[in-house]
């Protein structure tokens, strides 16, 4: 039985992280060895500076230990268990939020290491593969004007990618400039690949019905997180009447926030594995979603370890044949993994190595690794 012998949180940040909608700047790995030297390692992504205390604090009164005191010492192929170990003993300033983004990243790690310790791919773990390969859909901030964001499109296009979204930026405080974004996207798709639209948690109810009118005749595929996260009364409203299917979730954590979405109506749910805590929670999540049918969509805007992990995990399921490709120009997204698969036809190959297949680019790690 291998245990775990070490918990290493490695914070990134390049030298300008500017405040806009873009966690890929700054970020936190979690690196986990074991006493008989396997490694495994995950992503958070979140505020890397306070989720870096939360696995280095040390222990404290009960139920409020940091997570490298918790894990060491812990079988380390007995993922689940060292899940609901971590919870437990972050109940006092855990259960949601902040705690569930870092035991994201831990989770991701163990998971690694019971693939390689079995000899086993992470999707064979999670119930088998479903499928070779899985669509990836470019993942844009909208641009500051229609010509940039038809611009962005255009991209898109040129690399293969058979669907597109855009949002946050300019989007969400005049229609009329908004629609115009819109429209330069369809022009250039023009068909030829499906538009999504996240609008950031812009709206009020009234107006995201009215805006998800107009998406609808732009042929938009969903709308994604037009209020705020918490308004879960509006949503039930919104799901009831949109002519668009309204998606969301992304910044939920544990399974009992998305069983409150899945119950207000939402038609796509979007766990990210490196937020909502890990591919164990992910699971747990998207399984309630297909009972209750509705889809499941990977969110994966941040480094080239939570998309592997969100390609294994799509692979599993059979509703999985969606996953958000990320196209900010920092280095950590496509840089960091140095095993991370390429497009091919506007898919991404399901990689079959032993564990998530993740293998980091030490001299970038050295580089922007925050001492």
């Amino acid at each position: 039985m291998p245990v775990i012998a070490e918990v290493e949180a490695l914070h990134l940040r390049l030298p300008d992280v500017p405040e806009e909608a873009d966690g890929t700047r700054d970020v936190l790995l979690v690196e986990i060895t074991t006493d008989d030297g396997l490694t495994g390692v995950g992503e958070v992504s979140s505020n890397s500076y306070v989720c870096r205390a939360i696995v280095e604090a040390p222990r404290s009164a009960a139920r409020r230990h940091g997570l490298r005191a918790i894990l060491l010492g812990q079988d380390a192929l007995d993922v689940e268990g060292n899940w609901r170990l971590m919870f437990d003993e972050t109940r006092r300033y855990g259960r949601r939020g902040i705690a569930l983004h870092a035991i994201s990243a831990a989770d991701l790690a163990l998971w690694d290491i019971r693939g390689k310790a079995l000899g086993e791919p992470v999707h064979s773990l999670l119930g088998g593969k479903q499928r070779d390969r899985v669509r990836a859909y470019a993942s844009y901030l909208f641009g500051q004007t229609p010509e940039e964001t038809a611009a962005k499109a255009r991209e898109a296009l040129e690399l293969g990618l058979r669907a597109v979204k855009f949002g946050w930026g300019p989007f969400g405080f005049d229609e009329a400039v908004d629609l115009a974004h819109v429209d330069a996207a369809q022009k250039v798709l023009g068909g030829s690949a499906e538009l999504m639209v996240d609008a950031g948690c812009a709206f009020d109810p009234e107006t995201a019905l009215a805006r998800a009118k107009e998406l609808a005749r732009r042929e938009v595929g969903w709308f994604e997180e037009p209020l705020g996260y918490d308004d879960l009364a509006g949503y039930a409203w919104l799901c009831e009447r949109s002519p668009v299917p309204i998606a969301g979730g992304e910044m939920e954590t544990g399974v009992l926030d998305f069983t409150r979405l899945i119950d207000a109506g939402l038609h796509v749910l979007q766990p990210d594995v490196a937020i909502c805590g890990g591919l164990t929670v992910a699971r747990a999540a998207s399984e309630l979603a297909f009972a209750a049918g509705r889809r499941t969509v990977a969110h994966a805007f941040s480094t080239g370890i939570c998309l592997m992990a969100s390609l294994h995990w799509m692979a599993s399921r059979p509703d999985g044949e969606l996953v958000e490709y990320c196209l900010a120009p920092s280095p950590f997204v496509r840089e960091l993994v140095s095993s991370q698969p390429g497009l091919e036809d506007g898919y991404l190959p399901v990689p079959d190595t032993p564990g998530l297949g993740v293998e980091l680019d030490r001299l970038l790690v050295d580089r922007y690794r925050v001492s």
